[in-house]
């Protein structure tokens, strides 16, 4: 399962620049990436809850039916993102490089630099702003009674 469909993105990169990656991969790999960047979607800590509690993704939520314009756009720019070589557990250590040397050869990491996008595991910084407005404060606690 996916968010979108093949059809929708290939509409949506028609009206984008700098889609190579998306042009030029085969349709049995757009669909990987699209079924990768709806798992990557799907770790995330979404504010609401599923629509239907068995429903294999996290999206519709909350009453909807469909499943919103940005979380399918989203699923697009991660798709494209990953066919154009970002790996998301390199992009968070790569941005996370506080120092490096090369006369003894020494790196230094920082994580607390590293993008909000990158440390979620999105490739993309924006499917990230389509997705934002979707996600759970970070720094909130919900308690619930059951």
């Amino acid at each position: 399962m996916i968010y979108g469909t093949l059809q929708d993105a290939n509409t949506y990169f028609s009206s984008r620049m700098y889609t190579t990656a998306w042009d030029r991969a085969t349709i049995q790999t757009q669909r990987k990436a699209l079924a990768q960047a709806t798992r990557i979607i799907d770790r995330l800590n979404f504010i609401g809850i599923k629509t239907v509690s068995t429903q294999e993704l996290q999206f519709p939520r909350g009453g909807d039916t469909t499943v919103p314009s940005d979380i399918c756009s989203a699923t697009y720019e991660i798709a494209l993102a990953l066919l154009d070589g970002r790996d998301p557990e390199r992009e968070r250590t790569n941005l996370s490089v506080q120092s490096q040397g090369f006369s003894g050869v020494r790196t230094t990491y920082n994580h607390a630099t590293a993008s909000d996008h990158i440390l979620a595991g999105v490739p993309s910084y924006t499917a990230w702003t389509f997705l934002k407005p979707y996600l759970e404060d970070g720094e909130s606690i919900e308690l619930r009674r059951a």
